[in-house]
């Protein structure tokens, strides 16, 4: 059967089928984050100010680890031997070692630290940048004065600590890029009393021991270092007496003192300031290193091969190690301590805010029984009914009171308009003899009538002469 004929109006499928969408959960999704997370990242230092430390009663330590732009959540479980725990305070700036990882029930990442390292400000501090100004102003940190190393140095004077691991790392990077390199060894004291003088009499020695030596014999510089510690395990390499050792050196001088990050007087005063004792070691075999590296290609190129093949290795070794951690049982333990621990700080919180509010009920009503008490009321009313008993027994004798005071005003009244006070006062009353009647008036008289008139002591007797009648 034939194929049918395809119409010049068939264009095919408009609207093709969505392609199978991935979908992942919540948790899905957290687990491969944490994946993710802890193969990139992994095992890394980190540095910060502590807030917000809880110290559970599991023996577990919360807290986060913040600068200025960010903060990171850590954890410190109780089965981790890491010192220095006592310095974990709030407001402590730490460096920290740990596993970056992510807490899935919460979903976000923290660092769970397994060691401490104090930092910060002190009078250890305070006294390396009064130095350091000190220092600097005498011209001991000028660059111009700071002298290049040898390009290829066949012997070395090496201070350090005998037993210590700055010397181990030296010697190891030594035998592995210039197995030719003589290294003289100034053993000293580098921490605790005394051992900023024996350092700076170790240099004085090496350059003491150097002069003598013919050209060929002579030392080509002097590598003072020790490995890492706190500030004041670094401090003998912040004394004076070390800086003007090293300014003095006739030989160049590199200084490893600590980690990449550490810097002490000794870093600022040498001629070259390694990160690391490892790294000063690179610095000096650097020139040998790179010239061996150019007589042997071929094994340069051979070494790079098994270079690569032993970090495959061991970047699939650290894989399956990280893997093997994730599903050991202490780390799912560990987690659940942790949810453990959050579920007991949220009952506490539950408990106190449940106990505020039925204090405050009972306060409620504790002042409301006692606004109601009977015998405040009974008091309360009374001390009304006293009240009101002493002002009825006040009233009348008030009221007599001002009656007395207005009769005595009104008796004082008619006393002074009565007849006997107008006589006092000059006045008298003439009177009809017969009849007794008050004369008023001139018309009121008549010839011959006879009249009494009474002055005040006494009464004058007389006869009208000419009367208004």
């Amino acid at each position: 059967m034939s194929r049918k004929a395809q119409s010049q109006w068939e264009f095919g499928e408009l609207f093709p089928t969505e392609p199978a969408r991935r979908v992942l959960t919540v948790s899905e999704l957290t687990t491969r984050l944490r994946g993710v997370i802890e193969k990139e990242i992994g095992e890394v230092w980190v540095t910060g100010e502590v807030t917000n430390l809880r110290a559970q009663s599991s023996g577990h330590v919360y807290f986060t680890l913040k600068d200025a732009a960010a903060q990171l959540s850590c954890v410190l479980f109780r089965s981790e031997a890491a010192r220095h725990r006592e310095f974990m305070e709030d407001g402590r700036k730490l460096l920290l070692q740990g596993m970056l990882t992510v807490y899935e029930p919460r979903g976000q990442y923290q660092l769970i630290v397994r060691a401490v390292e104090p930092q910060g400000l002190g009078a250890l501090q305070l006294a390396f940048e009064q130095l350091k100004r000190r220092l600097q102003a005498e011209g001991l940190f000028a660059q111009e004065r700071k002298r290049p190393l040898p390009r290829y140095p066949q012997r070395i004077g090496l201070v350090t600590s005998p037993s210590g691991a700055a010397i181990r790392d030296v010697l190891h990077v030594v035998a592995r890029r210039q197995p030719a390199l003589r290294v003289i060894l100034a053993p000293c004291r580098v921490q605790g009393d005394g051992a900023a003088a024996e350092i700076a009499a170790a240099i004085g020695l090496l350059n003491q021991w150097s002069q003598p030596l013919g050209p060929g014999e002579r030392l080509d510089l002097i590598l003072v270092t020790r490995g890492g510690g706190s500030l004041e395990d670094l401090w003998a390499f912040n004394e004076e007496s070390v800086a003007r050792a090293i300014f003095d050196s006739a030989l160049p001088v590199v200084s490893a003192v600590g980690h990449e990050i550490d810097f002490t007087i000794s870093d600022f005063v040498a001629d070259v300031r390694a990160a690391t004792p490892s790294a000063a070691a690179e610095i000096i075999t650097e020139g040998m290193f790179t010239f061996r590296q150019a007589l042997a290609q071929m094994r340069r190129r051979l070494s790079q091969l098994m270079a690569a093949r032993l970090e495959s290795d061991q970047d699939r070794l650290q894989q399956l190690g990280r893997r093997l951690e994730r599903v050991h049982p202490r780390r799912r333990v560990a987690e659940q301590w942790q949810h453990l621990d959050e579920l007991q700080s949220a009952l506490s919180r539950s408990a106190r805010q449940s106990w505020r509010l039925h204090q405050t009920a009972w306060s409620n009503l504790r002042q409301r029984l006692a606004r109601l008490r009977p015998a405040g009321v009974i008091a309360q009313r009374r001390q009304t009914v006293q009240e009101w008993a002493r002002r009825l027994a006040a009233r009348p004798r008030a009221a007599w009171e001002d009656r007395r005071a207005r009769l005595g005003t009104l008796r004082a009244r008619l006393e002074l308009l009565g007849p006997e006070n107008v006589l006092a006062r000059g006045y008298s009353i003439t009177l009809d003899e017969g009849s007794g009647r008050v004369v008023r008036a001139e018309a009121e008289t008549r010839a011959g009538q006879r009249l009494r008139t009474r002055v005040h002591k006494g009464e004058v007797r007389s006869v009208v002469e000419g009367g208004g009648a």
